[in-house]
């Protein structure tokens, strides 16, 4: 049966009239299109993200997100995400943390991973059972066709209703994203979404979407932002910095701008600002070329490189001496990991320290703080009493030689238990490795 564009906006209406009702009807729809006979209930364009979220894996019947962070990382980072700084704002509009709230604020980043999640103790188990937490993907690619994904494909609002959702399991909620936008450069910066049972729904729910990404975006303007890949530092509007996210852990050094795309930094860009950031009151020009290159080390290649810097990422190093200007906040993954390890939470400095600082560097003072780091994230995991986070560290390519936590793992499991083996027979294997 044809049904004409009218009487089908019509029949859309029951979603805030009858929603129930109108839940039931896109079931079936749901349940005719996935089987090959498309309903007009549905619409062309979330068949076709049906479709593309199909092409990728997606099960419409088990499908949980992809995790891009754990919690607590996820966490850390959003304290460092441009967005951060609108995020009071944004709750005092939108959210709703009463006993009886039943929709959740949510902002994920310009590719969909959840950064911050606001409401009532029971929207927030609810979003527990479907893994709507903070570091999963709720991209097409994550987790199917949602409100998130499609303003992130559309560049535009969406309200996605029950079984618009691809996953069943989400055909019990309502979902209203908008995507957040550099207001100088247009580009997408995040996703604010307000999700919810389809009850939950109303009339204004975009109204009031669309007017919280309107203040995100008044906000980010008054503080300054990324144009064109270079920091253009704010007046202090409102007491906000711009923050710059230092990934320097690993073997790809990275920054990225108020939560901007990655930069890719080369080795020696990194060595600087891994110094930058680790001496509050700066460097003359003399000292970095010594801590950089040794005797030969000349001011005038410090000079240089500094120059690339600031081309890369504008004007966020002061001269005389060098170091971070006032006006940005300096955020690294390894002082993440530090600030973990100095609150105790050791389970959450281990997640969030997948690999050492600069690995291929061969600096000396590099390498002073690549060790120094690692033995404090050791001697926290030791110290933890835990037999899990000992196997967990060993396993790592950061603690494999970690003969210590070996034995106390051993101590509190058993030198009989298999996971102890497992550590045991690898130690033995890279020492053999380093004798041959």
């Amino acid at each position: 049966m044809r049904i004409g564009p009218g009487a089908l906006t019509q029949l859309r209406d029951l979603r805030f009239t009858a929603p129930a009702e109108y839940a039931l009807t896109l079931r079936k729809a749901h349940e005719a299109t996935i089987s090959g006979n498309p309903d007009p209930y549905i619409s062309p364009g979330i068949i076709e993200s049906w479709q593309r979220s199909l092409a990728l894996g997606i099960d419409p019947d088990q499908h949980r997100p992809v995790h891009r962070h754990e919690v607590s990382e996820a966490r850390s980072m959003s304290a460092g995400h441009r967005l951060a700084a609108v995020m009071p704002a944004l709750s005092q509009l939108l959210a709703d943390e009463s006993s009886a709230g039943r929709h959740l604020l949510i902002v994920t980043d310009r590719q969909g991973e959840v950064l911050w999640r606001v409401g009532s103790r029971q929207a927030l188990r609810l979003a527990d059972s479907l893994e709507f937490v903070e570091g999963a993907d709720w991209s097409e690619a994550g987790v199917g066709t949602n409100a998130i994904s499609e303003a992130l494909v559309t560049g535009s609002p969406a309200q996605l209703f029950s079984a618009e959702h691809l996953v069943r399991t989400h055909h019990d909620w309502a979902c209203t994203a908008a995507p957040i936008r550099d207001p100088f450069s247009g580009e997408v910066v995040g996703v604010l979404d307000v999700s919810g049972p389809f009850e939950s729904v109303t009339p204004d729910s975009l109204r009031m979407v669309r007017c919280g990404v309107r203040l995100a975006e008044e906000l980010l303007k008054s503080a300054g932002a990324t144009s064109a890949g270079h920091l253009t530092l704010p007046e202090h509007a409102g007491g906000l910095r711009s923050t710059l996210m230092l990934r320097l852990l690993g073997d790809s050094p990275s920054a990225e701008l108020d939560g901007g795309a990655r930069l890719p930094l080369t080795l020696r860009r990194a060595e600087v600002l891994a110094l930058l950031a680790s001496r509050t009151q700066g460097w003359s020009a003399d000292e970095l070329a010594y801590r950089l290159h040794g005797e030969d080390g000349a001011a005038a290649a410090v000079r240089t490189e500094m120059h690339r810097i600031r081309s890369i990422l504008g004007n966020v190093v002061e001269p005389n001496p060098y170091r971070f200007s006032s006006a940005v906040r300096v955020v690294t993954d390894a002082s993440v990991v530090a600030g973990h390890l100095r609150e105790g939470r050791v389970t959450e400095a281990l997640a969030a320290y997948p690999a050492k600082l600069l690995n291929r560097s061969v600096n000396l003072s590099v390498e002073l703080m690549r060790d120094e780091l690692n033995e404090a994230v050791g001697a926290s995991v030791r110290s933890s009493g835990d037999a899990s986070l000992m196997l967990q560290w060993c396993a790592s390519d950061m603690g494999a030689a970690d003969t210590a936590a070996a034995a106390a793992m051993a101590s509190l499991s058993g030198p009989d238990d298999p996971r102890y083996q497992l550590v045991r027979a690898r130690m033995e294997r890279m020492d053999r490795e380093l004798r041959a």
